[in-house]
């Protein structure tokens, strides 16, 4: 079980977004979707109300133990896309190959 640092809700890790900070030290957030990527993590949740929460409460440099201000945009462009149901998916002909 994590906390959400937007909601600060207790939830399963498979429910929840793991972000970090990108190791080039500028400050941009990198969505791990593979829960993978060295350093410092943060969680939330796949909806941009618990990234908005996150920001106004200045809870991801807090969570990152890094200085403000972060850029969040790559997990809000991310957050947006998810929300819109864009799922890569392969379609099937009617002989049952891929396309």
């Amino acid at each position: 079980m994590r906390t959400c640092v937007g909601c600060r809700q207790r939830d399963s890790r498979s429910t929840l977004l793991r972000v970090v900070v990108a190791p080039d030290e500028v400050g941009n957030l990198l969505v791990d979707v593979r829960r993978r990527l060295p350093g410092r993590g943060a969680w939330l949740h796949l909806s941009s109300a618990c990234l908005e929460q996150a920001e106004k409460r200045r809870a991801l440099p807090r969570a990152l133990r890094r200085p403000a201000p972060l850029e969040v945009s790559g997990v809000r462009s991310y957050l947006d896309s998810c929300s819109h149901g864009a799922v890569v998916s392969t379609t099937t002909d009617e002989s049952g190959s891929n396309s």
